[in-house]
């Protein structure tokens, strides 16, 4: 079967009902009316304190490239639900012509609170639900993940290695560029370096080694091939007793070249005890410059655990734990209509469920992070709706939780910091998007901004997220008002 283009379109990239519901609104001519919808998470993964929000540019990339080419209308016109022409016809004219704003890649944030917002006709809202929530939940998951292993590791080199574990080819790339923004150094992959400017690395596999007579046959073939980039995985046949030994041959023959070797790489075994090994051996040849990386199915808990052991590793290569988010496979935010246009004006809309966690937050609302002008300190996240004064004003403000009223907290002189930017206004791109770099960079000023205890892998201090008075109240009424 020949590649087909249409492929890489990500139009069709929604569900069925989503379309369905389309059909409905044009078939009763309400397609034109405009709806708010807000996308949010209601639980922390991997039991952490924070997660940290990924997946814009691609939100970006897929909102400017919404197109119903012909094979689109074509494949629908074949659907069981028999749409008319009419319908149809206004798809091939379809362009996102709405309003929509997001919390900064890169950013912390946390439960229950809004992170993208988007304002459009219910026609086009209701088509980019499931993209855009499958583009924020996997890349906000693999940045988290990368994150917590970033915190146990803050001085060590990370390796991202997960791509042949990966879900699919645009899993590798994107948790690549998701992983990179949270703090790892480079990739394996080198369609990822190339489409988002990562740097690149990569050593040899065991086969090269069993694809020659001898281990050190083998090591010295490819420092001849590559000798500026020799690193030389250890691990084949004996790891102490040959391939440290073979590595360390290698490592003076490069010497007497004028060359260094850069590394070993360890990938089975006791790493604490072989890295430590490793290392001593290493350091008696002269050799303390060459460095040592682990990879083996590693994570944060396995990388906490083997410093704690005092291994001896300087570089960490992590994989399938990282790229698949093997503990947590799942963020779980969801989409939710907050508001719809009635009669010209917004009316703010809940739903209402058995689970409480799944009772929704009614009306259009700004999230603030509160930062204390003296220690320069996240203090609170405060929601409150559009059209409240007192946190643009700087006023005092009281931080209630609703759960546990005792739990109250009075706030002045701080910094309320919008969170949720404009990105789209009226269908054009008006933000302007930040190179990969410069969302790293800003992901590490975010974290300065906030208490170690946050922050930590063990059970972290939870962070404070406040809904303002009017909004936890507008909650109230709603409930009252569909309950009686």
């Amino acid at each position: 079967m020949a590649y087909d283009k249409t492929y890489d379109n990500l139009t069709l990239h929604t569900d069925k009902y989503q379309i369905n519901m389309m059909y409905a609104h044009w078939k009763q001519g309400t397609m034109n009316g405009k709806a708010v919808f807000e996308i949010y998470f209601r639980k922390l993964p991997f039991g952490n304190g924070y997660a940290v929000f990924a997946g814009l540019e691609r939100i970006v990339r897929y909102i400017q490239e919404l197109r119903f080419g012909d094979e689109m209308i074509e494949f629908l016109r074949t659907q069981e639900e028999g749409y008319e022409e009419g319908f149809l016809e206004a798809l091939r004219e379809f362009r996102f012509t709405g309003n929509l704003w997001s919390v900064q890649e890169g950013d912390l944030v946390f439960p229950n609170e809004p992170l993208v917002r988007v304002e459009a006709r219910i026609f086009e809202a209701q088509l980019i639900e499931t993209a855009l929530l499958n583009f924020m939940n996997y890349q906000t998951l693999i940045a988290t993940k990368a994150s917590r292993i970033k915190q146990v590791a803050p001085d060590d080199v990370l390796l991202e290695f997960g791509t042949r574990r990966a879900q699919e080819a645009d899993a590798a790339v994107w948790g690549t560029r998701a992983a990179y923004l949270a703090g790892f150094h480079a990739t394996s992959n080198v369609r990822a370096g190339m489409m988002f400017g990562i740097p690149v690395k990569g050593t040899h596999s065991h086969s090269w080694i069993q694809g020659h007579d001898s281990e050190e046959e083998a090591f010295r073939q490819y420092a001849e091939a590559l000798p500026d980039q020799v690193t030389l995985l250890v691990d084949t046949y004996d790891t102490l007793k040959s391939g440290v030994p073979n590595a360390i041959r290698i490592a003076k023959l490069l010497e007497s070249k004028g060359k260094r070797m850069q590394a070993i790489r360890l990938d089975s075994g006791d790493l604490a005890y072989l890295s430590k090994r490793a290392r001593e051996m290493l350091d008696e040849a002269g050799l303390s410059y060459v460095k040592i990386i682990a990879s083996n199915d590693l994570d944060e808990n396995i990388i906490f655990n083997l410093k704690a052991q005092g291994a001896k590793i300087d570089i960490w290569g992590v994989g399938t734990q990282l790229i698949t988010a093997s503990d947590q496979p799942s963020l779980g935010g969801v989409y939710k209509l907050v508001a719809r246009e009635k009669n010209g004006t917004y009316l703010p809309v809940i739903k209402i469920s058995g689970n409480p966690e799944k009772v929704s937050n009614p009306g259009v609302k700004e999230v603030y992070r509160l930062i204390n002008r003296r220690t320069r300190k996240a203090e609170a996240d405060y929601i409150a709706l559009t059209g409240e004064e007192d946190i643009r004003k700087g006023e005092r403000i009281e931080l209630f939780d609703p759960v546990h009223p005792y739990l109250r907290k009075t706030v002045e002189h701080y910094e309320a910091v919008p969170l949720l930017k404009s990105v789209f206004q009226n269908g054009e791109l008006v933000y302007s998007m930040p190179s990969l770099d410069e969302i790293r960079n800003y992901h590490a000023e975010q974290l300065k901004l906030f208490w170690p205890e946050y922050l930590r892998k063990l059970n972290p201090e939870k962070y404070r997220v406040n809904f303002s008075r009017a909004a936890w109240n507008l909650k109230m009424e709603l409930l009252q008002q569909y309950q009686q």
